[in-house]
């Protein structure tokens, strides 16, 4: 081993709890589940890897979902899902059709650690409450009667 990288790892180690590690963003992250069942996906062999059921807490609560109404206008969701939700440069987020899964666990977890192409991760910006009042928002909003495209071509 390098001498440098040697010394880098033995200072690494030798760090105290008072770093970033403490900060509130990495202690959400610490509570925040590492995977997410997706059951919409099957399971090579039937075997589901190791994962957490997130089940939402808040679902059915209309204050909660007036809250995650403001959280939607508050964090300019709105600004890549459009008004209400209906998609804009973002997806729909109310047409019923998902890329990462519609559950409310999957959900979650999109809000929480983002997606790749646009979505950022707000896990570190917003409580646990606060991501699920944005599910119990989203997921309150009726289904439009007309979707614009059924599939991709």
């Amino acid at each position: 081993m390098k001498p440098a990288l040697a010394v880098t790892l033995i200072a690494l180690a030798s760090c105290g709890g008072s770093g970033p590690a403490d900060s509130p963003a990495s202690k959400a992250v610490q509570n925040a589940p590492s995977a997410v069942r997706y059951v919409e996906y099957g399971a090579a062999g039937n075997l589901a890897p190791p994962a957490e059921d997130l089940v939402n807490p808040l679902i059915g609560n209309p204050g909660d979902a007036a809250q995650g109404a403001a959280l939607f206008g508050a964090m300019n969701c709105a600004g890549c899902h459009g008004g209400g939700a209906i998609g804009f440069v973002g997806p729909s987020l109310i047409d019923g059709r998902w890329r990462y899964g519609g559950e409310d666990g999957a959900l979650f977890h999109s809000i929480f650690y983002g997606r790749p192409h646009g979505m950022p991760a707000y896990g570190g910006l917003l409580s646990d409450t606060a991501v699920w009042q944005l599910v119990t928002y989203v997921r309150s909003q009726p289904v439009p009667g007309v979707v614009p495209t059924v599939a991709w071509q």
